[in-house]
């Protein structure tokens, strides 16, 4: 079974339908292989379904991010990303120079989240993350 057909089963077993136009926006976030914007989103569901409007597309992200099945993420491109969490929840290095983006597992801001717990009683959730900076193979260049 594919993730974002996990996804699909995860709304109906919480109780939300899967309506044609969340399928499609379902298929179109996986379809990207990684990180989509919701405009892409909508253009790619248009070529199918032409009726779509814009505002479904974001009303559909809103309630896939509360239930927390997809992530949403700056990744200095000037528009949120959206991701499928299925695969895990997951963070990104994001090369400056080359905009190679490198994925981080979430277990790594462990200590983090302790230490911010620790130093000043608060329960942060870091769901993800952008870095910025400049990879090893850009480093040699700047």
């Amino acid at each position: 079974m594919t993730h974002h057909h996990e996804v699909a089963e995860a709304l109906q077993q919480i109780g939300y339908r899967l309506t044609p136009q969340r399928m499609m926006i379902l298929d179109a976030i996986a379809d990207s292989g990684g990180h989509v914007s919701a405009e892409e989103i909508h253009e790619r569901v248009r070529a199918a379904y032409p009726y779509l409007d814009i505002s479904t597309v974001y009303r559909t992200l809103d309630l896939l991010k509360t239930l927390h099945l997809v992530s949403e993420t700056d990744m200095g491109r000037g528009h949120a990303q959206y991701e499928l969490l299925s695969k895990g929840l997951h963070h990104h290095l994001i090369c400056t120079e080359c905009g190679k983006i490198l994925d981080v597992d979430n277990s790594f801001l462990d200590p983090l989240r302790r230490a911010i717990e620790a130093e000043y009683d608060f329960h942060a959730e870091i769901e993800h993350l952008a870095v910025f900076g400049i990879c090893g193979d850009c480093e040699g260049d700047v």
